[in-house]
């Protein structure tokens, strides 16, 4: 059975294949045609955190791909509380075609998957994300084409969102910075498996802690919300830590002129990025947060019906 649960289990051709497909996809959806692929599929939308891209995204996927989407809240299911994993992915499997999950811990999306005869999707966990990665890197080679040599800067929080970036860029060949303050870095199991991945892409992953270094030269400059859900406890502490690594208009001027800005979204304006960023001329925020869409429905024709069905 083949699941979406993390980028790693993708070769750069697949990707590569989601991603000119993701763009077909959406070109066709602006000139109004809409293709009934995934017609007569459901797809269960499992949610442990609340969410409005993701729900939306998925839903609006289906939907124009002629499918339907059944949310389930978290007072519905209660994941390994009210129901085993196991029970609740087997007894899904049985309603649907796939199952995209939105949780807390990454061992409860392993465990929809181990369970479930259909696609399980990973639509984020603690540790990654990679529904927003394809979206990014949808973004990205909307923008500039191929990624292979382009320069992708991370500057803030080490955290899930960074971790799937840094998977889909160096898979790509793309080289990847990340600036973040000490403490708050990247899993080190995953900045060893995407650096073996720079080897065989001809990218490369650097870590450092000054945003400016980060930010000098870049194609893209990404950021993200200082304190993730989840982490609410930590929220004032990481007040104090973090106001350095804010994505500002001096920050953007050490880019190359063609510089992209993106953010995964909900942006807390005035810490993590300035208002005068997020709705400048550089900025990408809302095509990106679009273009979860786009990516999202060649993740499922990917699944649910093998890849391009045009055959290529």
């Amino acid at each position: 059975m083949k699941h979406f649960i993390d980028i790693a289990d993708f070769s750069a051709g697949d990707i590569l294949r989601m991603l000119e497909l993701g763009l077909k996809l959406k070109i066709e959806q602006k000139k109004g045609e809409f293709r009934p692929l995934l017609k007569n599929q459901v797809l269960a939308m499992v949610f442990q955190k609340p969410s409005l891209r993701t729900r939306v995204s998925f839903d609006m996927a289906m939907r124009t791909l002629g499918g339907d989407a059944l949310y389930l809240s978290p007072q519905e299911i209660g994941l390994g509380k009210r129901e085993s994993i196991a029970d609740v992915s087997r007894v899904l499997s049985g309603y649907v075609q796939a199952v995209m999950a939105r949780v807390f811990e990454h061992e409860h999306i392993l465990e929809l998957a181990k369970w479930s005869s259909v696609p399980v999707i990973n639509g984020l966990s603690d540790y990654n994300h990679p529904c927003q990665a394809m979206a990014d890197a949808l973004t990205i080679f909307e923008e500039f084409g191929p990624l292979n040599g382009r320069t992708v800067s991370y500057i803030g929080d080490g955290n899930n969102v960074a971790v799937s970036l840094m998977k889909v860029v160096t898979k790509l060949g793309a080289d990847f910075r990340i600036a973040n303050p000490e403490g708050y870095d990247m899993p080190e199991k995953s900045v060893e498996q995407c650096r073996e991945l720079a080897k065989l892409s001809g990218g490369s992953v650097t870590l450092m802690r000054e945003p400016e270094a980060a930010a000098e030269g870049a194609d893209v400059i990404y950021t993200d919300t200082w304190t993730s859900m989840g982490q609410e406890e930590e929220a004032k502490n990481r007040e104090k830590v973090f106001p350095p690594y804010q994505v500002n208009q001096r920050i953007v001027k050490l880019a190359k002129p063609t510089v992209i800005i993106l953010h995964c979204l909900p942006a807390h304006r005035g810490q993590e990025i300035t208002d005068e960023v997020a709705d400048g001329p550089h900025s990408r925020l809302f095509p990106q947060a679009e273009n979860r869409m786009h990516a999202q429905k060649a993740i499922l024709v990917e699944l649910l019906l093998g890849g391009d069905p045009d055959g290529k």
